[in-house]
């Protein structure tokens, strides 16, 4: 299946990644300095080229930005 790309309300471009049926990853492009965030998908909707501008702002807005994972521990050999 393809990355659908949108523009959030600021002009911000980001495409939306299917990782699997609960989870889909916007990652942000072109310039875009925001952090990569994990959406849980509507239970409607399995493709993000079904649903609209809004419904996707609205699925941004949700998401928290994805962490990155810890590094490795100074204190360890």
């Amino acid at each position: 299946m393809a990355n659908r790309t949108f523009a959030d309300r600021s002009g911000e471009r980001w495409e939306i990644r299917t990782r699997s049926r609960s989870e889909w990853e916007f990652e942000p492009i072109e310039g875009n300095p925001g952090p990569a965030r994990l959406a849980s998908p509507p239970g409607y909707e399995t493709d993000p080229y079904e649903l609209s501008v809004e419904e996707l702002q609205r699925l941004l807005d949700a998401a928290p930005p994805r962490r990155k994972p810890p590094g490795k521990s100074p204190f360890l050999d």
